[in-house]
């Protein structure tokens, strides 16, 4: 099932790739973009991955598929991103990644999210680890003192501009450096390949965690809210992913 969903993810970042100015329509909050190839790459994947799991149900964030149901909890529910970065690839900035996640009675079970631009595909399955292009990864056992730090800014919920910014304030003395990318699924990624030591973010969706929380995890990556409880799986939260050389959450919250 795993080799089909990331068949699927690549098909659909040649779509991403192919795409040329394409129409952007402003959702509710500021910069909440989609663009038509958000549109069509979301009906691309529940097309393609309807037959790979006929049983499941769906949660995308575009097309009105955005709600978490009960129905979710139960059996297989995919849950997907057809462009995790939007706005970055609105304006060709790097890196909008496509986020494929299967739940499996609410709970983590397998996770691709594929970088068309670099052609990186990150896959896991609950129990049998993470990979980068099917070569096995593992997060850095470097500390947070020799680590960079990433972050996300929740951009779309004011009132928390100014609680992620003294968080990132009281950071930046912990680490080697800051960064922002602007996708989180990339960022979860980053620190399972070794390239960061430590995420978060203060409020983010669904499909913007679910694939690479379960690869972050499967990379030996401590994944949680910001209070350090598992993340729920069933909607919106904030979210922390450490390394295994950073280990706990630092005190910046």
């Amino acid at each position: 099932m795993i080799e089909s969903i990331i068949d699927i993810a690549r098909e659909a970042g040649r779509i991403m790739l192919g795409a040329s100015h394409p129409e952007v329509m402003e959702k509710s909050g500021h910069a909440n973009f989609c663009t038509e190839t958000d549109e069509k790459i979301q009906a691309f994947l529940m097309e393609k991955l309807r037959p790979v799991c006929p049983e499941a149900s769906f949660l995308g964030e575009e097309d009105g598929q955005d709600v978490f149901t009960a129905r979710m909890s139960r059996g297989y529910c995919f849950v997907i991103d057809p462009i995790d970065g939007t706005s970055n690839f609105i304006f060709s900035y790097r890196p909008s990644v496509i986020s494929i996640a299967l739940l499996k009675d609410g709970a983590p079970f397998i996770g691709v999210v594929y970088n068309p631009f670099d052609d990186m595909t990150f896959s896991a399955k609950a129990g049998e680890g993470a990979c980068l292009n099917g070569e096995r990864i593992m997060s850095s056992d470097a500390p947070l003192a020799d680590s960079l730090a990433v972050f996300g800014t929740a951009a779309y919920y004011e009132e928390l501009r100014d609680p992620t910014f003294d968080a990132v304030k009281k950071l930046m003395p912990l680490c080697v450096d800051v960064r922002r990318s602007g996708s989180a699924a990339w960022d979860m990624c980053c620190v399972a390949l070794g390239r960061c030591g430590l995420y978060f973010e203060m409020r983010i969706q669904l499909w913007d965690y679910a694939a690479a929380a379960i690869i972050a995890s499967e990379a030996g990556c401590l994944v949680t809210d910001a209070q350090g409880s598992p993340l729920s799986y069933t909607g919106a939260t904030s979210a922390v992913c450490l390394s295994r050389g950073v280990g706990k959450i630092p005190d910046i919250f």
